[in-house]
């Protein structure tokens, strides 16, 4: 089945272990798909556990502890499938564009089973949310960075496809998208890819920013992000670039020394509201701010990238406003940042290093801005 919508072909295929798979193609004609079977995801412990000192869900997913662990790359599931009778990837075609399917390994999904509580204190709930796998290339070895212009501008057509659709569900309150990169941050896989997080919860860290953005609307009558980009334009101390509707920064309280954030300079709740230049602005930040890193010292470095936007499951939130955050692990060349006692004991970060400083190293790694 395919939907044609503003010059790309989405067609769905439902695969025999009940996910489902999207191929988004935009340049070429749906490829064709090959009837192979992958091993079924089992029936493993998947619930919402609450934790009563902390007022939050833990997510219990036992099933991750079997998912792929750094394979070679002729086994890695993130290719194509060369062939219907070779090795079986999670993408059964001989070439794609971009691709989004249900994850094999999942922390939510939508049939997750019902649960019992142990006691008053100790509480359950189903996992009930969706997990998907963004798929940017089939090239094993690209990145943001080196992606054709046109496929980083298609991603971000993919990115808003899968917000809207996921985020019209009456299960979901929240869409998290987000990249983790990087063997040091915990990658198994290091094909291009990111992820999706259907949320039947509005996470901890969103709900501390919501609670921010309000106050800071309530004193002031103003967005937050909005007066925050137009402060570090106003002093440029930190700024790493502006381009094209889209501003990124060092924060003044960065978490680690080679934070960056990236926002739209216009308010921008999410990512539906976007124009079509300011779709396009985005992926050429992203891209970017991934080259400078990888510039800075020569090698792959390793980040989380999250993505956050307008809650889905009501009247949007006063000073939602569409930013990104990337949080490298490394401090300097050769050495990494930890959260170690203070970050995860007492839940405050310690930066080793002046934003301003580093703003300065990533505004002169090529390309420089």
């Amino acid at each position: 089945m395919g939907d044609v919508d503003c010059g790309v072909i989405k067609t769905r295929v439902d695969r025999a272990d009940g996910r489902y798979l999207y191929y988004f193609s935009f340049e070429q004609q749906p490829p064709p798909v090959f009837d192979v079977r992958l091993a079924d995801r089992g029936a493993r412990a998947l619930e919402l556990r609450w934790n009563p000192l902390l007022y939050e869900d833990v997510i219990v997913s036992t099933a991750r502890q079997e998912r792929t662990f750094l394979p070679p790359e002729e086994h890695c599931p993130l290719c194509p499938t060369a062939r219907a009778e070779g090795f079986a990837t999670e993408i059964p075609s001989p070439a794609f564009e971009l691709v989004a399917f249900e994850n094999r390994f999942p922390s939510f999904r939508p049939d997750a089973p019902a649960v019992e509580d142990e006691s008053p204190l100790y509480r359950r709930a189903a996992a009930r949310g969706v997990c998907e796998v963004i798929v940017y290339s089939p090239d094993h070895d690209a990145t943001l960075a080196t992606l054709p212009e046109a496929q980083a501008r298609h991603l971000v057509d993919v990115w808003a496809d899968r917000y809207g659709e996921l985020g019209a569900r009456t299960d979901v309150k929240y869409v998290f998208i987000f990249e983790n990169r990087g063997p040091e941050i915990g990658v198994t896989l290091t094909h291009p890819h990111g992820q999706l997080y259907a949320f039947p919860y509005v996470p901890p860290h969103i709900q501390r920013e919501e609670a921010a953005a309000r106050h800071h609307q309530e004193v002031t009558g103003r967005c937050l992000l909005c007066d925050l980009v137009a402060d570090e334009l106003v002093h440029g101390r930190r700024i790493i670039a502006a381009m094209e509707g889209w501003v990124a920064w060092v924060p003044f309280a960065a978490r680690v020394p080679y934070e960056v954030h990236v926002a739209s300079a216009k308010h921008r709740a999410s990512l539906l509201e976007l124009s079509e230049a300011e779709r396009t602005g985005l992926a050429r930040i992203v891209r970017l701010v991934q080259a400078k890193y990888d510039n800075l010292w020569g090698f792959a470095m390793p980040y989380t990238m999250s993505m956050h936007q307008r809650r889905v499951d009501g009247p949007e939130p006063p000073g939602a406003h569409l930013h990104l955050e990337f949080l490298p692990p490394y401090r300097a060349r050769d050495r990494l940042k930890y959260f170690a006692g203070v970050e995860t004991g007492a839940g405050t970060y310690i930066n080793d290093t002046a934003p301003e400083d580093k703003a300065q190293e990533l505004r002169e790694a090529p390309p420089r801005t």
